[in-house]
C-alpha cells in the first residue's frame, strides 16, 4: 500500500504572503517623505540625507544577486526571513543613529544593513511565485512585485503618520524613536508571511495546464557564466537601469519637487501644509508604481517583453519634457504619477522578461543579477537630483528643468537601446 503524496500548499497563499513581505519592504520608496523632515531636522545638505536611500538600494541589488545566486541552496523560506530580519533591524539601527545623530550609523544601518535586508527579501517571493505560476507568469509576478510599489502608500498615510503622531510634542516629531518602532513593526509581519514561502515540488505542473513544447528546452545547455556574458543579458541590464535610474530619481524627490512647486504658487503656504501636500503625492504615486507593476506586467504577456519596455520608455520621454516646462502642481502630479506607472512596469515586466529568454532553470540567477541595475540606478538617479538641488540651493525652478532633462536623457537612452532587444528565447549557440 502506497502512502498518499503530501498536499501541497496553497499557491495563491504564497502569492500572497509573497505580496505582503514586498508591502512591508517598499515602505523604503517612502523616503522622500522623509527627505526634507530629516535634512531640516539634522541641518544636512540634500545630498547626505540621500545617500542613505541611496545606500539601501546599491545593496538592495547586490543582495538580490547574491540571494539569487543561492536560493537554490538555502531555499525560499530562509532567505526571506533573514531579508525580513534585517531590514526591521535595519530601521532599528537607523532609530538608533538618529538618536545619536550619527550620519555614518544611519548610512551602516538603514543603508547597508536594512539594504541587504531589502535585496534578500525582494528576490525571493518573486522567484518562488513564478515557479508556482509558470502559467501566469507576467500577472503573477507583477502582482507580487505591486506589493512593493504599494509600500510607500502604507508609510506616508498609515504607518509614518500613526507613528509619528505618538512621538510628537513640543521640539517636534522624535524620528529616532519612530524609526524604531517601523523596525518593530516590521519584524512584526514580516517575518511570518517569510516563513510561508517555500518551493513547489520538482516537476509541478499546475492544474489544467500544458507547458509549451519550447519552455522545456529552451535553457538546455546554458550555464550562468553564459547568461551572464551574453549580449543579451547586457542590453536588458542597460535598458532596466536607464528605466530605474529616471524613475528613481523621482521616487526619491517626488516631494520636495512638488512643495518646490507648491512654494513657487502661494510663497506664503506653510511648511506643515508643504509637507501633507507631498506626502499625499507620494500616497498616490506609490498606487501608481504598485498597480504599473501589475498592469506592464499582465500586458507583457498579450504584447511581448520587449514592446511593453519600448511603450514605457516612449511615453517617459515626453512626460519629462513636459514635467521640465509644468508649473501646474495638479500635470505635475499627474506626469509623476505617470513616471512611477512606468516604472513599476519595468519591475513587472522583467521577471517573466528574463524567464523568457533565459528559462525558469536560470532565472533566480539571472534575474538577481540584473536587479544590480537597481543598485546602480539608486544610487545615480538620486545623487543626480540632490546635487542638482544643492548647486542650485535658491533657484528652484532651475534645478527641477535641469533634473527632469537629465532623466528624460536616460529614458530616451534606453529607448534606443531597446530597438537591440528581442524576446526569443536564448540558445547555447547565443551565449
Amino acid at each position: 500500500m502506497t502512502s498518499a503524496a503530501p498536499a501541497l500548499p496553497n499557491r495563491w497563499l504564497i502569492a500572497v504572503c509573497g505580496t505582503v513581505l514586498q508591502l512591508c519592504l517598499g515602505t523604503v520608496y517612502a523616503w522622500s517623505y522623509f527627505q526634507n523632515l530629516l535634512k531640516d531636522a539634522y541641518g544636512w545638505t540634500n545630498g547626505q540625507t540621500a545617500l542613505t536611500f541611496s545606500l539601501a538600494i546599491c545593496f538592495l541589488g547586490l543582495a538580490a544577486a547574491w540571494g539569487g545566486i543561492n536560493l537554490a541552496k538555502f531555499g525560499p523560506r530562509k532567505l526571506a526571513m533573514t531579508g525580513a530580519a534585517l531590514f526591521g533591524v535595519g530601521y532599528l539601527l537607523g532609530g538608533l543613529a538618529l538618536h545619536l545623530k550619527s550620519l555614518p550609523l544611519l548610512y551602516a544601518g538603514y543603508g547597508v544593513i536594512g539594504g541587504i535586508g531589502l535585496g534578500l527579501g525582494y528576490v525571493t517571493p518573486v522567484a518562488t511565485v513564478a515557479k508556482w505560476f509558470p502559467d501566469k507568469k507576467g500577472l503573477l509576478t507583477g502582482m507580487v512585485v505591486m506589493g512593493f510599489g504599494f509600500g510607500a502608500l502604507l508609510m506616508t498615510k498609515v504607518v509614518a503618520p500613526g507613528v509619528s503622531s505618538l512621538f510628537t510634542g513640543p521640539d517636534g516629531v522624535n524620528y529616532a524613536a519612530t524609526f524604531a518602532v517601523f523596525g518593530l513593526l516590521f519584524l512584526a509581519f514580516g517575518l511570518p508571511v517569510a516563513w510561508c514561502l517555500r518551493n513547489p515540488p520538482a516537476g509541478y505542473v499546475p492544474s489544467g495546464w500544458t507547458p509549451p513544447p519550447s519552455a522545456a528546452a529552451s535553457d538546455v545547455g546554458l550555464t550562468p557564466a553564459k547568461c551572464l556574458l551574453s549580449g543579451r543579458f547586457l542590453m536588458m541590464w542597460l535598458v532596466f537601469f536607464c528605466n530605474i535610474t529616471a524613475g528613481i530619481a523621482i521616487v526619491s524627490f517626488q516631494s520636495p519637487l512638488f512643495q518646490d512647486i507648491l512654494k513657487r504658487i502661494d510663497p506664503t503656504a506653510l511648511k506643515i501644509a508643504l509637507a501633507a501636500a507631498g506626502a499625499t503625492l507620494v500616497a498616490v504615486s506609490s498606487v501608481f508604481n504598485g498597480v504599473g507593476r501589475f498592469f506592464w506586467g499582465g500586458l507583457s504577456d498579450r504584447i511581448g517583453r520587449v514592446q511593453a519596455f519600448r511603450a514605457m520608455l516612449l511615453t517617459q520621454v515626453a512626460a519629462f519634457i513636459l514635467l521640465a516646462w509644468t508649473g501646474n502642481q495638479w500635470l505635475f502630479a499627474g506626469l509623476v504619477c505617470w513616471v512611477l506607472l512606468c516604472y513599476g512596469g519595468g519591475f513587472g515586466t522583467m521577471p517573466s522578461f528574463v524567464t523568457d529568454v533565459f528559462g525558469q532553470r536560470m532565472m533566480p540567477i539571472v534575474y538577481g543579477a540584473i536587479l544590480t541595475a537597481w543598485s546602480a540606478g539608486g544610487v545615480v538617479g538620486p545623487l543626480i537630483f540632490a546635487s542638482i538641488k544643492d548647486h542650485f540651493p535658491t533657484n528652484t525652478a532651475r534645478a527641477a528643468v535641469c533634473s527632469f532633462y537629465v532623466a528624460g536623457g536616460f529614458v530616451l537612452v534606453g529607448l534606443v537601446l531597446s530597438i537591440f532587444l528581442s524576446n526569443r528565447p536564448l540558445k547555447t549557440a547565443d551565449a
